[in-house]
């Protein structure tokens, strides 16, 4: 590591074209921040590519029509369904469609009910364009989840009650293809709740190429342990809310895979060579009707194996065995690419996130991107031209840029503008759409063509929010790295107090998230209340300790097993860094975080050695072994093989070394974190003596929002670092 001062500037991003320091007569008030008035504009109707790729469609802003636009002009050329002029349409207007492979049919759903983070049930409908008519998906009524076309456009599988059901449009007529779904028990199609959240999968059906066969995976929830919620609404009892979650070593669901014949009916059990505790996070068809992949991991989540099989005879063949002595990042399962000829992983056998390419037996046949960098996205690859695309850390850590490798491996950056962009191609990859922004820019998006890179036309640029942003009175993001005593220098952010005054002594308030492989600390525009806390005179700075990415995989994996203490460790040393500062009060400084921010701010108070004055905990994990099997395990193993390493990072055993002034915060609807981990926690700062100041949000979930809540939440947080830090 770079020996140098405590804290030296690494780079300043702020261009004379871009957001600088403004003295507008505005002033920044919490209510706008938390209403939003300062958040970018994105593109308000979701571009999707149409096989040819030079066409897309999107949703017009009253979501009552799909349009067909060109890429290259971006001209209307046809509207795919009008709910004002369709026949039967009992809808004014939707919330989300599909079109089939052929045109001739498309799914639009309405009335959604969340279920959790990404899953939902809808009111699902039929428009069968070629009619001009709409009518209800499923014959028998209610709503149904993740309906799923098949290739040929003529069936769509979707899942009602937990059980598989098949649409065959030319007939009219529904088949069900499984009867054993129940609540909390058996799920087909569909995922349970730890692989939708750690997974990112709500999704684990398949078709096979030729229509003619249905791959689906089946949980058995039986035996994982349920957990109950009380959700008190409006009533005098409050209701219970049951579901299943299983916590670190606790059973998971029993998965097995399974293929459905369309023409027999017949249903086929899949052996897959793994262990009744691996996982199935993904299962997608090659090009070849005879070779399903299936995506495995060890409950361990250190050997990720791939098998080919046959959804007829049920044999299976081992394609490709990735194995890390720590773990897989599960993220680059959903991101393999396949093609005609093979397929494209991203591995970090050499030290760093690289694109590799494998024949179809899985036979290595190169590494496609190579350098001490890390791939951070693969975006797809061009059969056509051999040609990958890719997102990346390469120019720095702090930055994402865009580029292609061609068939002769000559790289090519494709995106123009330096500081965070990621685009997604059309489907013959001759245009994309590129977003981008960096700490003095709103986000920008564009349509861009992908031989030249050459800008189409802009579809967002924010002029609003720059013009209005002039208004106001507000410190610029400053980019710094942080050199602690462990001799790691660190990336940070800092914004200063609205008209610093560099005689004068600052509190600091540190904000972090700190989980695995996130990060806080990213050259792209935010504007939040770090500028309302800077203009009412505090130093707001954001530091990624050890854990988080795009710095290698020894940096972002060096917390395996004890995940929490280096986290910890971080951000204390940090503070003692920035207290060297002349213009930082080392007496004065907070640290706060949400979720696994809140954690480490729990870690930090009680690890610290005094390093904070006080600290908020927003829907804090308080001990690795109430959270769930699937993240959990991945970066600790279970408590049984780690018990150090668990006791070791757990705030509810370190709560008598608490030190500082502590706000913890918890929504009680929460079905991530639970909100028992917040009261076990207070419960061991009473037994331990220590005082503390706690806020509860009846029926919030994870995010606390909805109504006033945000500003109550914000306004709480502002006052407590007022009464802590300003006024002690």
């Amino acid at each position: 590591m770079r020996k140098g001062k405590y804290v030296n500037m690494l780079l300043c991003m702020f261009v004379s074209s871009g957001i600088c320091a403004q003295q507008g007569a505005g002033r920044i008030e919490l209510k706008d921040v938390t209403d939003g008035a300062f958040r970018p504009q994105t593109f308000t109707g979701e571009m999707r590519s149409m096989p040819d790729g030079e066409y897309y469609t999107a949703m017009n802003r009253e979501r009552t029509k799909i349009i067909k636009y060109s890429y290259k002009t971006g001209a209307p050329v046809d509207t795919l369904f009008d709910a004002g002029s369709a026949r039967e349409c009992a809808f004014d207007n939707f919330e989300g469609y599909a079109i089939s492979s052929t045109g001739y049919r498309i799914l639009l759903w309405r009335e959604h009910e969340q279920i959790y983070r990404r899953s939902y049930r809808a009111d699902v409908y039929d428009y069968d364009v070629r009619r001009n008519m709409v009518k209800p998906l499923n014959e028998s009524g209610g709503k149904v989840m993740i309906p799923t076309f098949s290739p040929d456009g003529r069936l769509c599988a979707y899942v009602k009650d937990n059980d598989i059901w098949i649409k065959k449009f030319d007939y009219d007529t529904e088949v069900q293809v499984t009867k054993d779904g129940v609540v909390n028990k058996i799920i087909n199609g569909a995922t349970d709740w730890v692989y939708e959240e750690e997974f990112a999968v709500t999704n684990l059906m398949a078709w096979s190429p030729d229509s003619k066969y249905l791959a689906y995976v089946r949980f058995d929830e039986s035996a994982v342990p349920e957990y109950r919620m009380q959700m008190y609404g409006e009533d005098y009892y409050p209701d219970l809310y049951e579901y299943k979650y299983p916590k670190a070593g606790e059973p998971n669901s029993n998965v097995s895979l399974y293929s459905y014949s369309v023409d027999t009916k017949e249903i086929k059990r899949l052996e897959t060579p793994i262990d009744a505790e691996s996982y199935i996070p993904r299962i997608v068809f090659t090009s070849d009707p005879d070779q399903l992949a299936v995506m495995t991991l060890n409950r361990h989540q250190n050997i990720f194996s791939m098998f080919h099989a046959n959804p007829k005879s049920g044999v299976f063949r081992l394609i490709l065995k990735d194995e890390n002595k720590r773990y897989i990042e599960p993220d680059w399962l959903a991101n393999i690419c396949f093609t005609k000829n093979g397929f494209y992983y991203v591995s970090e056998k050499d030290g760093y996130a690289h694109i590799y390419q494998y024949a179809q037996t899985g036979v290595e046949q190169q590494q496609v991107t190579k350098g001490n960098w890390d791939v951070t996205r693969l975006l797809g690859v061009d059969e056509a031209t051999n040609t990958v695309y890719y997102e990346s850390a390469e120019e720095s850590p702090l930055r994402r840029s865009v580029y292609k490798v061609d068939g002769k491996r000559v790289k090519t950056r494709i995106s123009t503008q330096t500081g965070t962009n990621s685009a997604g191609f059309s489907a013959n990859f001759a245009y994309f759409v590129n977003r981008f922004s960096n700490a003095a820019t709103p986000v920008t998006i564009t349509v861009n063509e992908t031989k030249t890179g050459k800008v189409l036309r802009t579809l967002q640029d924010n002029a609003a929010l720059k013009e209005k942003l002039k208004e106001y009175a507000f410190s610029p993001k400053e980019f710094i790295r942080v050199e602690t005593a462990s001799g790691f220098e660190l990336n940070a952010w800092m914004v200063k107090p609205l008209h610093f005054d560099a005689s004068k002594k600052y509190p600091v308030v540190m904000f972090q998230y700190s989980g695995p492989n996130s990060q806080s600390v990213l050259d792209q525009f935010g504007f939040d209340w770090e500028q309302y806390l800077a203009s009412n005179g505090f130093v707001y700075v954001c530091v990624d300790g050890r854990g988080t990415g795009a710095r290698g995989e020894e940096f972002r994996k060096c917390t395996y097993l004890r995940m929490g203490e280096l986290e910890a460790r971080d951000q204390a040393e940090a503070a003692r860094a920035l207290a060297k500062l002349p213009y930082v009060d080392g007496s004065r400084i907070a640290i706060w975080g949400w979720s696994f921010g809140g954690y480490n701010t729990l870690m930090a108070l009680s690890t610290g050695d005094g390093a904070f004055k006080a600290g908020i905990a927003v829907a804090p994990p308080t001990d690795w072994r109430y959270y769930d099997t699937v993240y959990t395990e991945r970066f600790m193993r279970t408590p049984k093989e780690n018990e150090r390493g668990y006791d070791a990072t757990s705030p509810i055993k370190l709560a008598g070394n608490l030190q500082g002034r502590l706000l913890l915060v918890h929504g009680t609807a929460d079905d991530n974190v639970h909100f028992k981990q917040s009261m076990d926690y207070a419960e061991a700062l009473v037994q331990a003596g220590k005082q503390f100041d706690m806020h509860f949000y009846r029926d919030r979930n994870h995010g606390i929002s909805g109504g006033n809540t945000r500003l109550h939440l914000y306004t709480k947080m502002a006052n407590f670092l007022f009464d802590h830090l300003m006024n002690d």
